[in-house]
């Protein structure tokens, strides 16, 4: 989704790097890009222009708003809501470049570019929010829609969607607590921007990496050991010193993470390495301690200042939970279903270990990943590496786009013409099935030093329509971290970064198949808790035979996915299955203790005490010292959901739910392929719970969930 929740050297080179903007009227984020279907000329445009795009629109989009209170006409639906909804298209444009380009290229020069500017977009949405003449007129409309029978039930919808975003954002407030929200407003901006690049900026600290040597790099497979060899010699030229063959390189980002805590033979290697990624943020010039205590309590004082308990009680109006007590209590009922399971799990793994390691081993979190994969090899002869010979990339690409092209007749033509910000992007044009253009969709596939760690989905324009029906296509764009080739090897994914591009694509999809009029119930504008239902929802595929032979081929052999194979990783994914979901729910807990609180914490206060309490219900293993969770939960702290974790796992019932329905008619059935399809199309312009009904004629229940889980068996 839009998470950016949730930094190359080599990359300057191609963005003009200066402080001085492009000449006088030049500025494409101003002026308007005359690229391909309104795409960016990136390599043209230099930090100064972001900064000058997003402060000539801040000042573009108050004249709007000043135009629109100060007409003498009265408030109209389209005098109001919908001029409202069309301002700031150039505002629009320069911050969703620049916030996506400062994640995925993230120099330092647009870090500071976009700390620059967060406070003026704080104080300008916040201006706007609380403009009161603007509210009034908003009211208006609100107050009088009942009476006009010329309007949509989108049109609805959109005045609905406005008035609430003001109201729950203190337009209703006055005198001195319009000040105190503004001011309060302004800290919070300030606060998440320092959080987040802490968080990236320790994700590349050169004291939070493993320099190693061959001995050190038993069990881990040789196309591994290529990229630590690799990422040595990488960063030795970054800092200007000769290669060292015997040298390895590992590093706290994912995709060089999760191998070494999975294979690497030694214990001790991996403790450390687990320790230095789980101690990051806090300490020295990156601690954010006092920094999410800060965000926690200014969360809180908002949330008072609405008549609100806490701040959860304040988010949740406007999802579909509505409430902590639903959210609480749907993370319980998983919790009751998915506990003992989990314990289950980690007393086999631990008697297993136990007979290489003695009866005194007590497994710790740094040996969860390996001994894990071990059990898996003995108990269903399975091993990830087997897999990652038929998920080659370019043929990935191929089956991750072709399962549109099954499901809703979409085509994908990469094009070489569009502009873009760094040479590993690829970016296509994308096509109905009736060959009329869809959108274009931007894809970054590969880790570089900086970049931000994880995957996301974001877009450079929102799918649009004006008065006529003409569509705005919309700009999408996915970010991930793979790891580059090296030499003449082939990119070969494992199962977690394939399942990562389908759930990003799944995203993009909700954001390329948008029909709607209004860009504020476009695409993936919709409430957190529905918005993973279409991410979730292509993960299902990953373990469907007739899906996987659509591409998955031996890169040397040809031959298709073996259905023995499918089989042992299926097994083995229900094995983890109660683990990864504890550890979930554990984030969500989490998300909700600081959410819920209703004084607030203090400068003093223990926040591994406060993570021990708030995970004690589902805790795993016991806190290591020094280890903690909240100083780098960007999700939460800077990623925009705050009070919202829960969302990926209530998402998650719903896509095992809605998967059911192609398990019972056919996975590539079409017409159950367009019901779904018109959830993609619909964005926000309808009620979420309703969409969902619609298409699958029932509500959703926890059932599909379990039972692909393994938690409760198959009738």
């Amino acid at each position: 989704m839009k998470k950016l929740l949730l930094h190359s050297v080599a990359a300057l080179s191609l963005m003009t790097i200066s402080t001085e903007s492009s000449a006088a009227g030049t500025n494409p984020l101003i002026s308007g890009p005359q690229g391909q279907y309104g795409t960016l000329p990136f390599t043209s445009l230099t930090p100064a222009d972001y900064k000058e795009g997003v402060l000539e629109g801040i000042r573009l989009q108050n004249q709007e708003v000043e135009a629109i209170v100060n007409q003498r006409s009265i408030p109209t639906f389209e005098n109001t809501i919908v001029a409202l909804d069309r301002s700031g298209e150039v505002l629009d444009r320069s911050v969703l470049a620049l916030s996506n380009l400062e994640h995925a290229m993230g120099d330092t020069v647009m870090m500071r570019v976009l700390a620059e500017v967060t406070p003026e977009l704080s104080r300008h949405n916040t201006d706007i929010i609380l403009n009161e003449a603007l509210w009034n007129r908003i009211k208006s409309v609100y107050d009088n829609s009942g009476k006009d029978t010329s309007l949509s039930s989108e049109d609805l919808r959109l005045i609905k969607k406005t008035y609430d975003a003001f109201l729950t954002s203190g337009a209703n407030l006055t005198g001195e607590a319009r000040e105190k929200y503004r001011r309060l407003n302004a800290e919070l901006s300030d606060l998440n921007v320092r959080y987040a690049q802490n968080a990236t900026n320790a994700m590349k600290d050169p004291a939070r990496r493993l320099w190693l040597h061959e001995g050190d790099l038993a069990g881990i497979p040789e196309s591994i050991k290529t990229a630590y060899r690799a990422a040595a010699a990488e960063a030795l030229a970054d800092e200007g010193k000769a290669d060292d063959p015997s040298l390895y390189l590992v590093t706290i980002f994912r995709p060089s993470y999760a191998p070494f805590m999975t294979y690497a033979e030694n214990r001790d290697l991996r403790e450390k390495l687990y320790r230095l990624n789980a101690s990051k943020n806090t300490e020295g010039e990156l601690n954010n301690l006092q920094i999410l205590k800060d965000i926690a309590n200014i969360r809180l004082e908002i949330a008072q200042l609405m008549g609100k308990k806490n701040f959860a009680e304040y988010q949740l109006q406007n999802t579909m939970a509505k409430t902590p007590g639903a959210v609480m209590e749907f993370l319980e009922n998983l919790r009751k279903n998915y506990t003992a399971p989990m314990k289950a799990e980690i007393a086999e793994i631990e008697q297993f270990a136990r007979k290489s390691e003695g009866e005194g081993f007590m497994l710790k979190p740094w040996d969860y990943s390996y001994w894990a994969d071990k059990l898996k090899n003995a108990s269903y002869a399975f091993d990830e590496e087997e897999l990652k010979p038929y998920f080659e990339l370019d043929n990935t690409i191929d089956g991750v786009f072709g399962l549109a092209t099954k499901l809703y007749g979409y085509k994908f033509k990469e094009n070489t013409k569009i502009d873009k910000y760094h040479p590993d992007v690829r970016v296509y044009d994308v096509y109905e099935d009736n060959g009329k253009l869809l959108g274009i969709l931007y894809a970054d596939f590969f880790y570089r030093p900086g970049k931000s760690s994880g995957a996301w989905m974001t877009e450079f324009r929102t799918e649009t329509k004006d008065d006529e029906g003409n569509k705005s296509i919309p700009l999408i764009s996915i970010v991930c971290n793979f790891s580059k080739p090296t030499g003449s090897d082939p990119v070969l994914l494992n199962s977690d970064e394939v399942e990562t591009f389908l759930h990003e694509f799944g995203h993009a999809l909700h954001g390329l198949s948008a029909e709607a009029k209004y860009k504020s119930l476009s695409g993936t504008n919709v409430d957190h808790d529905f918005v993973e239902l279409f991410s979730q929802f292509n993960e299902n595929f990953l373990t469907q035979k007739k899906y996987l032979d659509g591409f998955a081929k031996h890169y040397k052999t040809g031959r298709k996915m073996p259905q023995d194979l499918i089989d042992r990783f299926v097994k083995a994914a229900q094995f983890a299955a109660a683990y990864s979901t504890m550890r979930q729910l554990g984030f969500g807990y989490l998300d909700m203790a600081y959410h819920t609180i209703e004084e607030p914490l203090r400068a003093s206060a223990d926040i591994a005490a406060f993570e021990e309490k708030a995970l004690a219900p589902v805790e795993i293993f016991p806190m290591e010292e020094g280890c903690l969770i909240s100083p780098a939960f960007t999700h939460v702290f800077s990623g925009g959901y705050a009070a919202g974790y829960y969302g990926y796992k209530w998402s998650e019932l719903l896509d095992a739910d809605a998967f059911a329905a192609f398990l019972e008619n056919g996975i590539f059935d079409k017409k159950t392929a367009q019901k779904f399809k018109k959830m993609l199309q619909a964005g926000d312009t309808r009620d979420p719970m309703e969409l969902y009904v619609e298409f699958r004629g029932k509500q959703p229940t926890a059932d599909a969930l379990l039972k692909r889980d393994g938690i409760i068996p198959e009738k």
